[in-house]
């Protein structure tokens, strides 16, 4: 009786941890989209945070690159977004791309091809990342015209204001 009950034990835990290993992938995506007001593309001491701007999670194909999979999100107060996103993505392409701006002065997008307008991510069980949270660059807008700050915060940085080193 005691073998079919270590018996009975050992199958079900078994069973379990298989369950657990092919069980659907669920991730979260988190990140944060601000107001580049200088133009820099990154986040400055004078980059706000964006309440209300929309992004979205696209996963295309990695062969054809037809789109697999979308989810909107809009930020919090803190400009920060979550996506739930239900499924193994492993042999797709992923990224947040920006959608929306909540500040008219500050809804610029570059476009120039050498820039990378997404944030890449990995919707992998199978990726060596134990934590089902994803963190994803932080994403901006653009104003026109940058802050008449922004001079001496890229130089702070030790930057002009083209670009160069100083």
């Amino acid at each position: 009786m005691a073998k079919h009950i270590i018996l009975l034990a050992s199958a079900i835990c078994f069973l379990s941890l298989v369950g657990c290993a092919y069980g659907a992938a669920t991730f979260f995506v988190e990140g944060q989209v601000y107001c580049d007001t200088c133009r820099a593309q990154f986040v400055t001491r004078v980059s706000p945070f964006m309440k209300g701007a929309k992004v979205r999670l696209e996963c295309k194909d990695r062969e054809g690159g037809s789109l697999t999979y979308s989810a909107d999100a809009v930020t919090d107060d803190k400009g920060v977004y979550r996506l739930k996103v239900e499924g193994d993505h492993e042999e797709e392409l992923c990224e947040i791309l920006l959608v929306k701006s909540s500040m008219p002065d500050c809804s610029e997008v570059n476009t120039d091809s050498f820039v990378e307008n997404g944030a890449r991510i990995s919707l992998a069980q199978n990726s060596g990342m134990v934590d089902p949270v994803r963190q994803a660059n932080p994403l901006g807008f653009m104003r026109k015209e940058p802050l008449p700050e922004c001079t001496q915060v890229l130089k702070e940085l030790g930057i002009t204001a083209t670009g160069d080193l100083i």
